[in-house]
């Protein structure tokens, strides 16, 4: 072969054997080289990295560990039961667990609570935004995770007694059928942009954002939130306010969350990467950290949540802000 000629494809053995006849020659070697380069380039990738099976192994563990505690619930009880009275049995116990820790701990539980639904909200967005199983970003669902459990849960718990005490004792409300009216106006007022706001605001810690740059996201994204917000939580709370207890109040709504950000993540992946920026939610945020970085700057970048308050939930621009 003459310098300008590529050093032919063939198998391994006869690459080897050009490199050696030409070793002496640079130009040969420099065909080599860009030729191996090709084939390496040419190979499938693998099925999976190290990453998808990190996520699957995540994933798995936490699906069993719930599905251990929820069926082992009546193992001491069971024996002799029917397979129709385990099935009636295993919900009914598992509910009196539930409302047995919630009145023994009620804030750890809460906060428990809500950092499962921000996490769940937060993995089902990432996989309407496109991501695979191997291109779930675990740090961004840690931050959901971590906002859920410190600042969704332990402000809703706070929250509604303080709301209901305030009803009920100051304003002497609570025996009247409309008394759930101004409960749900004073919601989607005061507590949903106060959640949101504190939501955008975690998330910028968490993401090393500068306080310039989270305030002006909050100052962006307080009324457009607190509007989307108006399309479903003012229906929801009036069951929220209407029907359900106080201290399942936050089950509910987070309940609630599940179904909405799953909509929303729906929504914002069919709108591509210049859809609109506000998806709401709750109040707050529940597990789409990466949509509300977009929402905030209005354009799309990263958020998709959702929120029990009443307000919106950014999907594609801010981090979270629904819940």
């Amino acid at each position: 072969a003459t310098p300008s000629d590529p050093i032919p494809l063939s198998d391994p053995l006869s690459i080897e054997c050009n490199a050696n006849d030409n070793r002496d020659n640079p130009a040969d070697l420099t065909n080599l080289a860009t030729n191996l380069q090709s084939r390496q380039l040419a190979l499938p990738s693998p099925a999976f990295d190290i990453n998808t099976v990190i996520n699957l192994a995540i994933l798995l563990l936490a699906i069993l560990t719930v599905l251990h505690q929820i069926l082992s619930i009546d193992t001491h009880l069971s024996r002799g039961w029917t397979p129709e009275e385990i099935a009636t049995r295993i919900p009914l116990d598992n509910w009196i667990s539930y409302n047995h820790i919630l009145s023994i701990a009620p804030l750890p539980t809460k906060a428990v609570t809500s950092a499962t639904v921000y996490t769940i909200g937060d993995i089902i967005a990432q996989s309407k935004e496109g991501a695979e199983i191997g291109k779930l970003d675990r740090w961004r669902t840690l931050r959901s995770l971590i906002a859920g459990m410190v600042g969704h849960g332990p402000m809703s718990h706070v929250w509604y007694h303080v709301s209901e005490d305030f009803f009920e004792t100051t304003l002497k409300l609570d025996h009247v059928w409309w008394d759930f009216l101004p409960k749900v106006v004073v919601d989607q007022t005061i507590f949903g942009p106060i959640w949101n706001n504190s939501y955008i605001f975690l998330l910028g810690i968490m993401q090393l954002r500068s306080p310039k740059v989270i305030w002006e996201d909050m100052r962006r994204t307080t009324v457009p939130l607190v509007l989307e917000g108006l399309k479903l939580w003012p229906f929801v709370h009036c069951i929220t306010y209407g029907l359900i207890p106080v201290e399942n109040r936050l089950l509910w709504v987070d309940a609630v969350e599940i179904v909405w950000v799953t909509i929303l993540a729906s929504q914002a992946s069919g709108k591509g990467e210049e859809g609109e920026s506000v998806v709401v939610a709750e109040g707050g945020a529940v597990g789409v950290e990466g949509q509300v970085q977009e929402t905030v700057t209005l354009e799309a970048d990263d958020v998709t949540g959702m929120n029990s308050d009443g307000n919106a939930n950014v999907s594609l621009g801010m981090d979270k802000a629904a819940a």
